[in-house]
């Protein structure tokens, strides 16, 4: 053998060797790999996001906005609170809101 060839092929050899790399090559192409997957789901929960917020624009819904109460004029007053009754208020509000 010459320096650098393992081994010479030839003919029917060579032609052997091209179709189980080739066959190697689609195995691997034909395999999913994690990111793949990863790439291809969210691709498709972003599609069904932006179908699902598209047909709710076009289907005529209108969504009114609350209308603002008007502020007391300033400067407001200060006011002392009690904070007995600023924690019993917040600790219900803090459980009937659900935190």
């Amino acid at each position: 053998t010459r320096p650098g060839m393992a081994y010479k092929m030839e003919g029917q050899q060579m032609l052997e060797h091209q179709a189980k790399t080739e066959g190697e090559q689609n195995e691997k192409t034909e395999k999913i790999t994690r990111r793949d997957f990863l790439n291809t789901a969210g691709a498709a929960a972003a599609g069904g996001l932006v179908v699902a917020a598209g047909s709710s624009l076009f289907a005529g819904n209108e969504v009114n906005a609350a209308v603002p109460q008007a502020a007391p004029p300033l400067p407001w007053k200060y006011v002392k609170l009690d904070p007995m009754e600023a924690g019993k208020r917040g600790y219900k509000n803090y459980l009937a809101k659900g935190g």
